[in-house]
């Protein structure tokens, strides 16, 4: 019997769940301010064309971020992907294949920039332009070709200490408020701030060059003196002045004290502007991504994929799961491949919360997993791919370079017949080793024996 008879005979098995939406392209409506079209309305369909949809290889991607871990004490040393009860993931690592993907390649800092554009088919030692460009894509920001742009962080740090790389999740309105008074306290020092989503906010800096100089990532340092990890090398002197002043400006204004609240910004993840060749036309299929935060959506624009916007996905702990498994089963109507990015389990990574990552991964393997497991039921053919970035281990609360699991099913993706669920240690054990890790995406896409 083929890998996909088989995947197809075992679904029967999952939990039912009826779904509020179909795959009915006439039913998708993707509203957004910065995303791009899609030719979702009902003229643009015939019966024709949407059996013809019906026709084509359906793709699913998942990517938890952060969701790899190490074995944690309170969790009876499991680590949160085998203490959670995740039976649609399961399904997808038993009657397909799992294995390791090195998406941080030697030379780069671990984090979802350089990771996600591995998982995404895209070599970082040839299309890494930075973290920051990526984000004012997703932004819209008009840039002139010697820009640089500098993700700005709101942090707080007391007694010399990154107390919080967050700036305890600062609120949308009270982030605006910040960036005007910098941007009115800072006029004369040649930049201009832009606000993101919450912490996550950049800087323009114009005619700088950012080669030379080395910035360390807030959430790296968590809890460890600033002192040892201030902006070094050409340039960096300027960097330290413009923090310096806006540490000044926003105590000025009220809005922190000098140990509480949003009391610096944090400059790093600094690079020109951003382009990567098209997705489309390098593998030949339709996309989307369905993303809360700037970064990803950043990738989705600079490779000339569409982005959804959903109502209620936060990019935190709170999101809303479901809104984001309905929506991405929605465009598997219009289109061939659809990604769904999820925040939740790096944020408890980085908060040390065993407890919340296990539980986001339940959410994610309820709301997400299983209801894109149903709807590509609808499909002749398809995969799915469930796919960590990387290891943001709650023991360390940082990023690892260590190559987190992924697991893959589906049509004539045959089945390793391994009766392991989804983790760490299966896929390292028993699974193939992807590297370098842009491969990947070429192996889930076209390979006919992965």
């Amino acid at each position: 019997m083929s890998a996909y008879l088989r995947s197809a005979a075992h679904l029967d098995q999952l939990p039912s769940r009826e779904l509020p939406v179909t795959g009915d392209s006439r039913e998708c409506r993707f509203p957004s301010t910065r995303a791009q079209a899609l030719p979702c309305n009902s003229e643009r369909f015939s019966v024709q064309s949407v059996a013809e949809e019906r026709q084509r290889m359906k793709y699913a991607i998942v990517l938890p971020d952060g969701a790899a871990d190490e074995p944690v004490e309170r969790l009876g040393w499991k680590t949160p992907l085998e203490a959670a009860k995740k039976p649609h993931i399961d399904w997808v690592a038993r009657h397909g294949r799992q294995g390791t993907v090195v998406t941080v390649p030697p030379g780069f800092t671990p984090g979802s920039d350089v990771a996600t554009l591995s998982l995404f088919g895209y070599d970082p030692r040839e299309n890494y332009p930075g973290r920051a460009p990526l984000e004012a894509a997703a932004q819209g920001i008009p840039l002139e070709p010697r820009d640089t742009i500098f993700r700005c962080n709101f942090v707080t740090i007391a007694a010399g200490k990154m107390a919080d790389f967050t700036a305890g999740h600062i609120p949308q309105e009270e982030t605006k408020k910040r960036i005007g008074f910098l941007n009115e306290g800072l006029r004369t020092e040649g930049c201009r701030f832009h606000a993101g989503v919450s912490y996550r906010n950049l800087m323009v800096l114009s005619d700088f060059d950012p080669s030379n100089l080395r910035c360390t990532p807030p959430h790296d340092i968590p809890d460890r003196p600033v002192a040892d990890h201030q902006p070094r090398g050409t340039g960096a002197e300027r960097m330290r002045a413009i923090m310096a002043k806006a540490h000044e400006v926003l105590v000025q204004h009220g809005e922190a004290t000098e140990s509480a609240g949003a009391t610096d910004i944090w400059l790093w993840g600094q690079g020109r502007v951003a382009a990567l060749p098209s997705f489309q036309s390098r593998f030949g299929v339709r996309g989307a991504v369905i993303a809360a935060v700037d970064l990803i959506r950043g990738i989705a624009r600079c490779a000339g994929m569409s982005v959804i916007d959903v109502p209620g996905a936060t990019g935190y702990l709170d999101t809303d799961y479901a809104a984001k498994g309905r929506a991405a089963c929605r465009a598997l109507g219009s289109l061939d491949l659809i990604a769904v990015h999820i925040e939740a389990p790096d944020e408890a990574g980085h908060l040390g919360d065993a407890a919340e990552k296990v539980k986001a991964l339940e959410m994610i393997d309820e709301y997400v997993v299983g209801p894109l497991l149903e709807a590509l039921r609808g499909y002749g053919d398809w995969r799915i791919l469930i796919a960590p970035d990387h290891p943001t281990p709650v023991g360390s609360r940082v990023h690892s370079a260590t190559p987190p699991p992924f697991c893959m099913a589906g049509t004539k993706i045959p089945t390793t017949d391994n009766s392991e669920a989804f983790s760490e240690r299966a896929a390292r054990d028993g699974g193939v080793r992807v590297d370098p890790g842009h491969e990947l995406m070429e192996m889930f896409l076209r390979s006919q024996n992965p």
